[in-house]
């Protein structure tokens, strides 16, 4: 119980230098997608053994005062989850509007809801990157923010650079987490 408690705190703690307030509201958003459960495997197609095309995903419980919505997607055993080396990002996105309920499957730039803003993967790119993991069953983290305000234009931004423009910013998050492995 106590190490539970200590764990908690924690968590909250680390997740302090993000928040803007309203800490009530931080356990209300939910994500999720109808291809994967959470913890469970990504279908191949939304991988590079597939077409690679992005999983649909689902939110409900956007807190009223959220002004937009900003979505993560990493890797934290890359390159090999028996020694990870890094934090491999695959989609960043920001300014969705906190009025979207998800996305589409295979969402791109062009089907994007209007104001939403794309970041640079460490693909090199914009857009979504699929799971690709060189060896292992990797986790795939999908992290959704519920910003208090609309983050002005950042360019492309890489994740450390969209988590800058957010600090003080996230009203609530959610998480949902897939594996793959080939």
């Amino acid at each position: 119980m106590v190490v539970a408690r200590v764990l908690s705190v924690a968590a909250l703690l680390a997740l302090a230098p993000l928040r803007g307030g309203g800490e009530e509201a931080a356990m209300s958003l939910n994500l999720r997608s109808p291809a994967f459960a959470s913890h469970a495997a990504i279908p191949a197609r939304y991988t590079c053994d597939g077409n690679e095309a992005s999983p649909p995903l689902q939110w409900s419980g956007v807190p009223a005062k959220a002004k937009s919505l900003a979505l993560i997607v990493d890797d934290p055993d890359a390159p090999d989850p028996a020694a990870p080396q890094t934090v491999w990002v695959h989609w960043v996105l920001y300014d969705l509007p906190a009025a979207a309920d998800g996305l589409p499957e295979a969402v791109d730039s062009a089907r994007l809801p209007p104001g939403a803003r794309e970041g640079r993967n460490d693909f090199g790119r914009t857009g979504y990157g699929g799971p690709c993991p060189p060896v292992g069953r990797h986790r795939y983290f999908f992290k959704l923010y519920a910003l208090d305000t609309v983050l002005p234009d950042l360019g492309r931004p890489d994740k450390a650079r969209l988590l800058a423009a957010m600090k003080g910013h996230v009203v609530a998050q959610a998480e949902l987490v897939g594996t793959y492995q080939h």
